[in-house]
């Protein structure tokens, strides 16, 4: 990792990365207008570069008159949020899980291997409906059902590698000189396993992002009127002929995200995995 990124594409996903977290950041003062005030009489009104556009709103506005940048701005936070929110959730779950499961094995792994495959019977996105549909919308919902729901790929990977290192020779060496379990899992066990972890991370958090919009996008994310990419989507899905801004900026604001973050991935990837061969 002392090894900065050299490839064009890996540092414009960086800069993708970076952009997006210091605009959400800051979109209080970056946001030219409040993201959720209507304006019918600016309904509908086109980017600043066409005919009855203005630079008081530079990509337009929506069907209720509110500024398209201010949505998109105040978006990413709700995009971001529950991403890395999700993330850390399941990450913490599964890894947790995923160790205990390894290093004990026997009828608790079992156990929990058993869960992890009922759960994944399900589709992700299709059991975070049906929850969501009982539970209620709402931002902390969303990342719950994203994060629990998303536990088992992390337990899979964290077990499979606590298998591999329980009985390694600094494991044993550990063992024999009294340290506790709870000790080796900490400290000897659970630094080999976050490489692994970190780029499955890295991924799901392009995946959550997805997930959050879709939901959002069915209805099913964050309430209105608080703006979201999803919901700007499902907005402006009516309009593609009279108002093509409505759908085309949060749409390459999830590709460009998602993008970014997959390049990222990659890179951490190759980084992080010594299996792999690295040019210096």
């Amino acid at each position: 990792m002392r090894r900065p990124p050299r490839d064009g594409v890996v540092l414009l996903g960086l800069a993708v990365i970076a952009l997006s977290v210091v605009s959400a950041a800051l979109a209080p003062a970056l946001a030219p207008d409040d993201p959720a005030r209507n304006d019918l009489l600016a309904r509908l009104t086109p980017p600043a570069w066409m005919d009855g556009g203005t630079w008081q709103h530079p990509l337009g506005t929506d069907t209720l008159g509110r500024d398209v940048v201010s949505r998109l701005l105040y978006g990413a936070r709700v995009s971001l949020v529950v991403g890395l929110s999700a993330v850390v959730l399941a990450g913490a779950l599964g890894v947790g899980l995923g160790l205990v499961s390894g290093y004990y094995g026997g009828r608790l792994d079992d156990a929990l291997m058993r869960l992890g495959d009922v759960q994944l019977a399900f589709p992700a996105l299709v059991l975070a409906i049906a929850v969501l549909a009982v539970v209620g919308s709402g931002l902390a919902n969303l990342v719950l059902v994203l994060g629990v729901t998303g536990w088992v790929t992390y337990a899979r990977i964290a077990r499979g590698e606590t298998l591999s290192l329980r009985h390694r020779e600094f494991v044993e060496g550990a063992r024999a000189l009294g340290a506790r379990d709870a000790a080796i899992l900490w400290r000897h066990v659970l630094p080999n396993v976050l490489p692994s972890i970190t780029v499955v991370a890295t991924f799901s958090v392009a995946r959550t992002i997805i997930a959050e919009a879709s939901l959002s996008f069915l209805g099913l994310g964050i309430p209105p009127p608080a703006p979201s990419w999803g919901a700007m989507l499902d907005e402006g899905r009516n309009y593609l002929t009279t108002g093509w801004w409505l759908a085309l900026f949060p749409g390459l604001a999830i590709l460009a995200v998602v993008l970014g973050i997959n390049v990222v991935g990659d890179w951490l990837r190759d980084t992080l995995d010594p299996r792999l061969e690295r040019s210096l």
